[in-house]
């Protein structure tokens, strides 16, 4: 393979996996850890005859994981949506392959259903571990102009990034903390009437909000040059999101199981 073929697959690559991902494997794996701590014990025994001997944080990258087979690529839309400015859920403007909401809603009310062979089963509750998560990654439920900050190039502590890739992993990983430690961090705030406000919220709710967050993450300085203000700035986002997301999928998933 010449040069030039080789740097064309690079920065292929490189774009995969930067519009690819939503909160990153520590991201997703606290929403997924946060969940379980929140299930009712007919739940949690519910799920674990699902997941046998996997845990929700550790099945919640899985969505991201079998990308690498071909056999899944109708979930690649599965991802995200747009949402526009001042509008609400619009399935007109969606992939025509699925987006994050769609696919969600209907998860839950195939899980709900039930009748499912127990391979569906697992992989639809793997799915919808992962989608809740980043249905609260902010970028993900995109304004439809710049790939959900995919276009937007910046530097993040002098290294060359885009605002995707900092919301995805790079925020949470400057952090150096294991999932379960930023897990354990934020269940300390957890307290019976933030559950109930947070599992009362309708999933257009949570499209709203990650509408409304869009002034403080777009807030970039002109040179696009991201460091300790920024972090300084967005990092309560990312906790409140996070937070907001585990809650939540407790939420459904004792209301399917429990």
């Amino acid at each position: 393979m010449d040069m030039k073929k080789k740097l064309t697959l690079l920065i292929m690559v490189q774009l995969f996996v930067s519009s690819s991902f939503g909160w990153g494997l520590t991201g997703h794996r606290v929403v997924g850890q946060l969940a379980e701590w929140h299930l009712n014990k007919k739940a949690s025994r519910e799920i674990s005859r699902i997941l046998g001997t996997e845990s929700l944080a550790m099945v919640s990258n899985w969505m991201d994981d079998v990308k690498s087979d071909r056999n899944y690529d109708h979930l690649n839309t599965w991802h995200y949506l747009t949402v526009e400015a001042g509008q609400g859920y619009n399935p007109a403007i969606q992939e025509a392959g699925g987006d994050a909401y769609g696919k969600t809603k209907m998860i839950i009310d195939l899980l709900k259903e039930g009748g499912l062979s127990q391979q569906s089963e697992q992989e639809y509750l793997k799915m919808l571990v992962h989608l809740v998560g980043d249905l609260h990654q902010p970028l993900h439920v995109g304004k439809g102009d710049d790939r959900g900050g995919n276009e937007i190039q910046v530097t993040y502590f002098n290294q060359n990034s885009n605002l995707h890739r900092v919301w995805d992993s790079q925020l949470i990983d400057g952090k150096q903390l294991s999932f379960s430690e930023l897990a354990t961090h934020l269940n300390r705030k957890v307290n019976e009437s933030l559950v109930l406000k947070l599992q009362s919220a309708e999933i257009e709710r949570w499209l709203e909000e990650a509408v409304s967050l869009r002034e403080i993450i777009y807030d970039l300085p002109e040179n696009k040059r991201l460091s300790y203000p920024y972090v300084y700035k967005t990092f309560p986002i990312v906790e409140q999101q996070l937070l907001a997301a585990g809650i939540r999928l407790a939420g459904i998933l004792n209301e399917i199981y429990g």
